[in-house]
């Protein structure tokens, strides 16, 4: 295998890595009741609407580090709707970054250890909190899921075979 094609290899498992995290948040964030957004558990935990927000944040995080910048923001939660729609848009240009044939400037390996594996973390505890809530998603294989590279907005597959 020569470079150019191990390097294409590893930008289309990234690729595929930002499209599971989309479909696994849409599943979180799809439906969830119009008071999920400010549920707490205790005070000192964050809101599902707080950590979306701080989701947003790691996906410019990501962004800006695959350009070189490295800016950190920390965003003020706006409502869940545009909280999800900032999430997705996030998602969408970081991906359409790494799509193109501009030079990623970090390791993809870093890019996935910090901010794609904490956004899956955050993905995992807002799933805890609608479960909580009273809200639950359905369990899911998601080895049978249908994810596509790209595939990054609310717009996803149906699940293939959810379980309780």
């Amino acid at each position: 295998m020569n470079m150019t094609s191990n390097i294409n290899s590893n930008s289309e498992m990234f690729r595929h890595s930002i499209a599971t995290l989309a479909y696994r948040a849409s599943k979180t964030l799809r439906d969830a009741p119009e008071n999920f957004a400010a549920f707490h558990i205790d005070a000192k935990s964050r809101t599902p609407v707080e950590i979306l927000a701080h989701m947003g944040d790691l996906m410019d995080w990501a962004l800006s580090m695959a350009t070189g910048k490295s800016v950190w923001h920390e965003s003020v939660p706006q409502n869940w709707d545009s909280e999800v729609a900032r999430f997705y848009d996030s998602v969408k240009r970081f991906d359409t970054f790494v799509a193109s044939d501009a030079m990623i400037v970090c390791p993809l390996e870093k890019l996935f250890q910090g901010p794609i594996a904490d956004a899956l973390t955050h993905i995992g505890q807002l799933a805890m909190l609608r479960r909580i809530a009273g809200v639950p998603i359905r369990g899911e294989n998601y080895f049978a899921a249908d994810i596509l590279s790209g595939r990054v907005g609310p717009e996803q597959s149906s699940p293939r075979k959810e379980f309780e």
